[in-house]
């Protein structure tokens, strides 16, 4: 990586006085030119031929599909085969955009994900990540990074503000039922639903509890995003893991018990290093 780049991964944001509060309150930020454009042109080639290469869903036809394959490619754990992945995951700047937000002195990788919607996509229901996380604290968050200029009708995120507070629909895996159940929920319940074009280099960080969905790609260009999930480095596992959290606890913290800290190769320190 060019030391252009590494230092616009690693040189400090600085976070106007009222977004950890903002945070705090609506479970969700979403900030403007986080990362240079520049640096994401750079590393974006290299992500993509990753997920070319190691996504099991493009060849699978659309109709035999389930529904989060119909949403978008996945591909996890990409810090392990992309360089360009592994620059975003240990860039010093999101991880302590991450730490300040979460109110944390340090944050440890729990996870990284390639999501790329497919032109035509569908939806991405509403749901709550951490309905799959064996984890025992809400400090958890997402840092989302489009990696194109994202318009609405390429479906960014939409975030239920306040929602990380509501909890009916914590119980529900993302599916078409998700999407109905909560839509009308979160109507009933007047949460304000936020949803704004990212442009190259903004990027959105939200709670594990906070409920959100996006929109099918209608445009002719996948949309593509890369995603880090961080910790509070003081979260433990979960004394008891449910049967719909234990693959995420077997994939994304091998070796890690009940009642464990997530310290092992899988979840280093991101911040500070």
């Amino acid at each position: 990586m060019q030391p252009t780049l590494s230092a616009d991964l690693h040189t400090p944001y600085s976070l106007p006085s009222t977004t950890a509060a903002d945070f705090q309150r609506d479970g969700f930020v979403k900030l403007p030119r986080v990362l240079e454009p520049t640096v994401l042109e750079a590393l974006e080639p290299d992500i993509t031929d990753k997920v070319r290469q190691f996504n099991t869903t493009s060849d699978v036809p659309v109709e035999e599909r389930s529904t989060l394959q119909k949403v978008f490619l996945h591909v996890g754990n990409l810090v392990r085969g992309s360089q360009a992945a592994r620059d975003i995951v240990f860039s010093q700047r999101l991880a302590r955009i991450a730490a300040e937000l979460l109110g944390t002195d340090s944050v440890r990788l729990f996870a990284d994900q390639a999501l790329y919607k497919e032109p035509g996509g569908a939806i991405t229901p509403w749901h709550a990540d951490q309905y799959y996380w064996p984890l025992d604290s809400d400090r958890v968050c997402t840092v989302w990074i489009p990696l194109q200029e994202t318009p609405l009708e390429m479906g960014p995120l939409s975030f239920a503000r306040g929602s990380h507070r509501f909890e009916f629909g914590r119980d529900l895996p993302i599916s078409e039922n998700s999407e109905q159940l909560l839509q009308e929920e979160l109507e009933r319940m007047q949460f304000e639903t936020v949803q704004e074009p990212f442009a190259l280099g903004d990027a959105s960080f939200h709670l594990g509890w906070t409920f959100h969905r996006a929109g099918q790609n209608g445009s002719d260009t996948a949309r593509r995003v890369m995603t880090v999930i961080y910790l509070d480095a003081g979260t433990r596992v979960t004394p008891e893991v449910g049967e719909h959290e234990q693959a995420q606890l077997d994939i994304l913290m091998p070796g890690t018990e009940p009642g464990e800290r997530p310290d092992g190769p899988a979840n280093p320190l991101l911040y500070p290093l």
